[in-house]
C-alpha cells in the first residue's frame, strides 16, 4: 500500500501545482502493484486550503473529489477509534493532528507513506519517500 501525504496527491495529479515528485518516485508509483490510497483527512486539508484561497484546482469541490479518488484509481481510507487514538500517541515531532492522523494510518497500514514533511519523516516505525524510490536510496 502507498499512501500519499496531501501535497503527494495533489502533485501526483497536478504536477504544475510544485514542488513535484521526482522522477523516481513517480514512475515507482506508475510501476507498482501496490494499492494507491489517501487519508480521507487529506480532504478536509485540501478543502480548508481551496477556502482559504492557497490551493487552485482544475475544477471544484467536492468534483474535483471524484475525479481524484475513484478517476484517478485512488482508494480513501476513512478514520477510525483506533487511528485517531494512536494518532494522540505519537511522539510530539509534529504538532498537526491532520499530519499525526496520516502517520498513524501509514504506520496502521504498514504503507510507504509518500511525503516531503522533513517533521513526519523523523517518526519512527514508519516508511517514507520523497526523493527516491525504495532499493534506490
Amino acid at each position: 500500500m502507498i499512501l500519499l501525504d496531501t501535497h503527494a496527491w495533489t502533485r501526483w495529479l497536478h504536477p504544475e501545482l510544485g514542488p513535484n515528485l521526482t522522477p523516481p518516485i513517480r514512475r515507482w508509483i506508475e510501476e507498482s502493484d501496490e494499492t494507491l490510497v489517501v487519508s480521507v483527512i487529506s480532504c478536509l486539508e485540501i478543502s480548508q486550503l481551496v477556502k482559504k484561497g492557497t490551493l487552485t484546482l482544475p475544477s471544484p469541490l467536492p468534483h474535483w473529489f471524484d475525479l481524484a479518488l475513484d478517476a484517478a484509481g485512488i482508494t480513501c481510507l476513512p478514520l477510525n477509534p483506533v487511528l485517531l487514538y494512536a494518532s494522540v500517541g505519537l511522539p510530539e515531532i509534529h504538532k498537526d493532528p491532520a499530519d499525526r492522523i496520516i502517520i498513524a494510518t501509514a504506520q496502521y497500514y504498514d504503507a510507504w507513506l509518500v511525503t516531503r514533511d522533513e517533521n513526519i519523516q523523523k517518526y519512527p516505525n514508519l516508511r517514507t519517500l520523497w526523493n527516491s524510490a525504495p532499493g534506490r536510496q
